[in-house]
């Protein structure tokens, strides 16, 4: 199956030997052959973590499976309702876009075939500039030039919105997480925004090549933030994350969740939901981002219906999906 946008990266090797017993005994006569998993640019999270659980789904199912870049969750939301992924992650700010027929991609079409499965982890929003620049606050980024990721991912979609709603005349530029990274260290760009889970591997990129300034918002921006964007949610960025910054970060941050299409395959969700919430220790080595995807945390979805697949694993582990987030 080839999305439009994109280009796939065939992960891993078919491993039918090490299948999981309960795939075993599963009825899998409605599972796909094959699978592709919607993560966004290079050097971003998504991209580190699609792939990594692309990857255990694979071995331990023995469907294969591949991660395709993309241009991050608003264009993941559109591929996955039009059926042209079987898989994917997303913000919750554009899913709910997408949700409603808001999608900037889509406008007018509601995205009614989207379900949920499992929770992923925050996303903060952060920048990162040369440490000789000197530039260290969002107020400096009043005319400057700044790049915010794919056009069709999270950054993409509300860093400029976030620039707006502070007042700030900005020049953004859109491109993948590690070509940024790369124009930033060439003088291209004068400031990188981004949001992914932590540590960015763009940002943590820049940093071990050059002196960095990694930064937010002040209080007073970070209040405003909140208030105009009821999606995002008051985050802290621990002390030590990156080289750059010693103390805590104060900034704003979504949930992500992984989504598929309503016709999947029951049995084969439940396998997935298996796979990734039952192999806690091997998902945070795929990135320690992961460390948040426990089941406890689907509570951050409240418009999302679930997959029949993922309801019926909620369950049998003693979560109780509401009635009206059951898809």
């Amino acid at each position: 199956m080839t999305a439009p946008f994109a280009r796939f990266l065939t992960i891993g090797v078919a491993a039918t030997a090490l299948m999981a017993g309960s795939a075993l005994a599963q009825d899998q006569s409605d599972w796909p052959d094959s699978i592709t998993v919607g993560t966004a640019s290079q050097g971003g999270t998504y991209f580190i973590y699609g792939s990594g659980w692309a990857n255990l789904v694979q071995e331990m199912t023995g469907v294969n499976a591949s991660a395709e870049v993309t241009g991050g969750p608003v264009q993941n939301a559109t591929l996955v309702q039009t059926g042209d992924l079987d898989f994917a992650m997303v913000t919750m700010g554009p899913a709910y876009e997408a949700w409603i027929g808001e999608s900037p991609l889509a406008p007018g079409l509601p995205h009614d075939q989207m379900r949920a499965m499992f929770p992923m982890y925050q996303t903060p929003f952060q920048c990162v500039a040369l440490a000789e620049s000197g530039i260290d606050s969002m107020s400096q980024l009043d005319g400057m030039t700044v790049g915010v990721g794919p056009a069709g991912g999270t950054p993409g979609t509300y860093w400029p919105r976030f620039f707006e709603t502070l007042g700030l005349d900005v020049d953004t530029r859109n491109g993948g997480a590690s070509d940024l990274a790369t124009q930033l260290q060439d003088g291209l760009i004068d400031v990188f925004c981004f949001a992914a889970g932590i540590p960015i591997s763009a940002f943590s990129q820049v940093e071990a090549q050059v002196n960095a300034n990694i930064f937010s918002f002040n209080e007073e921006e970070r209040q405003t933030i909140l208030e105009a964007y009821p999606s995002v949610a008051a985050f802290t960025v621990p002390a030590n994350t990156y080289q750059s910054i010693e103390a805590e970060d104060q900034t704003v941050a979504m949930w992500n969740f992984a989504i598929t299409h309503a016709d999947m395959s029951e049995s084969f969700v439940y396998e997935i939901m298996s796979v990734v919430l039952e192999n806690h220790d091997r998902m945070v080595e795929i990135h320690r981002a992961a460390q948040h995807t426990v089941p406890e945390n689907y509570v951050h979805n409240s418009f999302l219906p679930f997959h029949a697949g993922a309801v019926r694993w909620y369950e049998e582990n003693g979560i109780d999906i509401p009635d009206d987030l059951e898809g």
